[in-house]
């Protein structure tokens, strides 16, 4: 992960959101048939109805998250996850108090 790509996922108001929804999904997203959001994710629908965005720009904000390392995906069906990536996130934030 570069901090240069995380700054620059983070630079968007939507982007930085979607990251703060993702912290706490229960309290964000209506469950998703039996799929238990803290493990597995939150199916992209949901993502872009709360963003109430095309799925492509919605997409294409999740692709720059996790192209960054914050955010990680699971396929299950036709449906895609997306969940925060913790370790990083915290790898990150340690970078912050080190070097900053």
């Amino acid at each position: 992960m570069k901090p240069i790509d995380v700054f620059k996922a983070l630079s968007n108001e939507s982007r930085l959101e979607i990251l703060q929804w993702l912290k706490e999904p229960d309290r964000h997203f209506a469950p998703h048939d039996g799929i238990d959001m803290n493990e597995i994710g939150v199916c992209v629908s949901q993502i872009t109805d709360k963003l109430q965005m095309t799925q492509s720009t919605a997409s294409q904000y999740l692709s720059i998250l996790q192209r960054a390392g914050l955010i990680q995906t699971k396929r299950i069906g036709k449906y895609t996850y997306y969940k925060r990536d913790e370790e990083a996130i915290k790898a990150m934030a340690d970078y912050f108090q080190r070097e900053m």
